[in-house]
């Protein structure tokens, strides 16, 4: 019986000690119900954060690495065709070359000297015909002084970047676990300078690279890296690694991805790998550029610079001559040739009232030379075209045959083709002709 007395009490008390709490709680809620005053509001609300007491460090060497950091943009010539209504039946919808500059890549790279040279990679300058350096809405032209597609480093020469150089750091005293501040150009200038932070997570890893050799032969190339988690996406090649002395220590290169292949079996997940040349490796190069730099020559540069700049706005104002053609290559139209005439700018059409016309120039013509130079395609013949201004006097060799136009609609009579000859014009090209070219 005590016993169960006193069970009895432990839950009374338990029932009463439940009691009180609920009767708290509810009161506590009761005491919530209504308005807030403004000045309640506004004590939730009309908060501020002093920036100058959020710590951390990173936040000064960002600020100063970022101003060294730029954009860098690879230009290509590449081979475009384009469809067009021509001469005759046999003529429509044919395909006529052109080149056209693109901008086939961008990167990032960083300011090493306060007289405008840039590190960056030597992939995103590879195979460029013209090298510029953004910094927001400027672009710049930039000459590429050196390069080690070995490890993968180019040096470039920006005249007129007004921008703060960073300290070299010493790649050989890095630690696994030090920070690693990455800063660069990820997807272009839509997010440019952007900071990614991680840690050093090696200092010497071996990365084997692939490629060929000048005559096609494949090749193997070792370079060791340093391995960091920071973020570096698309984009970031050949920007910034900096240490939390602001020192740079190396350049972002490369990262690895997962497998794209589910059915692989080597498919494997990757997180936050990424690779660094070391800056002692580039340290070489610098050296030799910079030992060889001329300020004087650099001026020469950069007024050279200017005035392409200049004459490229002048030429932009001003009509270009034409030679009233209009032109498709040989083998769009004769694919079955094979030699039985020569390679050239095939005339498709000759405009009324045009030099092409007034020098004599025919359909069924192949331009073959242009002012001593071979042509053996439309793009050749269109920049000597653009070479010239308004009463130029443009020298060609054209190949004539007869019964070529016959050919063109039964190329079964390309074999029985006569041989033709060669002759040359003198065509004085003006701006009035409403001609493609």
């Amino acid at each position: 019986m005590n016993a169960n007395k006193r069970f009895s009490s432990l839950i009374a008390a338990v029932l009463a000690l439940s009691l009180l709490l609920g009767i708290g709680i509810t009161a506590h809620a009761n005491d919530a119900v209504g308005t807030l005053s403004k000045d309640e509001v506004d004590k939730i609300v009309e908060t501020a954060t002093n920036k100058a007491e959020v710590t951390s460090p990173f936040i000064e060497i960002s600020k100063k690495a970022q101003e060294s950091v730029v954009g860098v943009n690879n230009y290509q010539i590449a081979r475009r065709s384009q469809f067009s209504q021509g001469f005759g039946y046999f003529f429509d919808q044919t395909p006529e070359e052109f080149e056209q500059e693109r901008r086939t890549g961008t990167g990032s790279g960083t300011v090493i000297s306060p007289y405008g040279h840039v590190l960056t990679n030597y992939h995103v300058i590879s195979n460029a015909s013209r090298v510029t350096v953004n910094v927001g809405d400027r672009e710049l032209e930039a000459a590429v002084l050196g390069t080690d597609a070995d490890l993968d480093i180019a040096v470039l020469l920006v005249p007129g970047l007004d921008l703060p150089h960073v300290t070299l750091g010493d790649s050989d005293e890095i630690q696994v676990g030090e920070y690693a501040i990455v800063i660069g150009n990820p997807l272009g200038t839509q997010f440019e300078r952007s900071v990614s932070v991680g840690i050093v997570s090696a200092v010497s890893r071996t990365m084997t690279s692939r490629g060929r050799d000048r005559y096609g032969l494949r090749t193997e190339i070792e370079n060791n890296m340093i391995q960091v988690d920071a973020a570096i996406s698309s984009g970031n090649s050949g920007g910034g690694m900096f240490n939390t002395l602001g020192q740079l220590q190396g350049i972002p290169t490369l990262k690895l991805v997962d497998n794209a292949n589910p059915f692989s079996p080597s498919n494997y997940s990757i997180d936050n790998i990424g690779m660094c040349v070391p800056i002692n490796a580039a340290k070489p190069l610098i050296r030799t550029v910079l030992e060889n730099y001329n300020a004087e020559e650099a001026e020469a540069q950069a007024q050279k610079v200017r005035d392409q700049e200049a004459k490229q706005t002048a030429d932009a104002n001003t009509p270009k001559p034409k030679l009233g053609v209009r032109i498709g290559s040989v083998g769009a139209y004769l694919p079955a040739s094979q030699g039985i005439v020569p390679q050239g700018a095939f005339v498709i059409e000759v405009f009324e009232n045009s030099a092409a016309q007034k020098a004599g120039i025919q359909v069924g013509d192949i331009i073959v030379e242009a002012d001593g130079d071979i042509i053996t395609t439309n793009s050749q013949l269109i920049a000597k075209i653009n070479e010239k201004s308004n009463g130029d006097e443009l020298k060609l060799k054209v190949y004539r045959v007869t019964g070529l136009l016959d050919a063109l609609e039964d190329s079964s009579k390309l074999r029985s083709l006569g041989k033709g000859e060669y002759i040359d014009i003198k065509a004085v090209l003006t701006v009035e002709e409403e001609a493609s070219m």
